[in-house]
């Protein structure tokens, strides 16, 4: 099985919606889980470029995205998410952290109770994968041991300063902080945590957005069990590269036991 935690309100439904639907295609179970049980509502400006104006076309999600989205949310696993507390990482093979910059994430971001949980995906290296605000859960979550954040001592990409700064400017006379989550940008709090910047991977800036059958302009960090991508625009390379460490990570387990 394979966990997704979401906040209550606010998730990019690229984010979700890709890894979603290619897992079940894969035959994959996936479970859901919200900081109360209550079903989880994908961030809804990005559903109908409500207040994008000229800019809808660019920002808002695709419309291929949103069939798969409005498909997942009437799923029987969408439907019945279980609690954060809830969440036991032996009942599980993998974990997908998704992003998403509306306020109402802060739910999931700032959850201390899935930060730990988190943490123990780490600490048996099961295989995790983190996009976008995802990297910020992950870089918050921090080991037993140490205090040291799980990220620590690995490769990484994140939200890229220059993305969300660009988003911020082109809609904040009237959409005010929207994209701005924290005033600490994604990228500056994920590069604070690692033991040096260098860590960090930023790839290529593009505008563009990948699909299922062309991954060319998108960009992800691997680094042993651990999964990294940017923005929305790298969702489908993304889940393709997490499920061939999953795939690995399976074989690795027959061969031990």
């Amino acid at each position: 099985m394979i966990l997704i935690p979401l906040p209550s309100y606010g998730f990019d439904p690229t984010e979700v919606a890709v890894p979603w639907f290619f897992l079940i295609n894969k035959k994959e179970k996936i479970v859901f889980a919200t900081p109360d049980g209550n079903i989880a509502r994908g961030d809804q400006r990005l559903l109908t470029g409500d207040s994008f104006g000229l800019l809808k076309k660019m920002l808002m999600t695709e419309s291929k995205i949103i069939e798969i989205y409005e498909t997942m949310i009437k799923s029987i696993e969408f439907l019945n998410p279980i609690k954060y507390s809830e969440i036991k990482c032996e009942e599980f093979e993998g974990l997908i952290l998704p992003g998403g910059h509306d306020p109402g994430m802060k739910s999931y971001l700032e959850s201390e109770v899935l930060q730990k949980k988190v943490a123990s995906f780490y600490k048996v290296k099961k295989p995790i994968g983190a996009i976008c605000h995802g990297v910020v859960l992950a870089a918050r979550s921090k080991t037993k041991n140490t205090g040291k954040s799980v990220l620590y001592s690995y490769k990484t990409t994140a939200l890229l300063k220059k993305q969300e700064m660009s988003a911020y400017y082109l809609t904040c006379l009237w959409l005010k902080s929207y994209y701005r989550t924290y005033s600490t940008s994604v990228q500056e709090e994920v590069i604070s945590v690692l033991k040096n910047k260098q860590q960090f991977c930023s790839g290529k800036i593009t505008t563009k957005r990948d699909s299922i059958d062309n991954t060319d302009c998108s960009f992800v960090v691997k680094d042993r069990h651990y999964v990294s991508a940017r923005w929305p625009g790298d969702a489908n390379l993304f889940i393709q590269t997490f499920y061939q460490v999953l795939i690995d990570w399976r074989e690795n387990e027959a061969i031990k036991n």
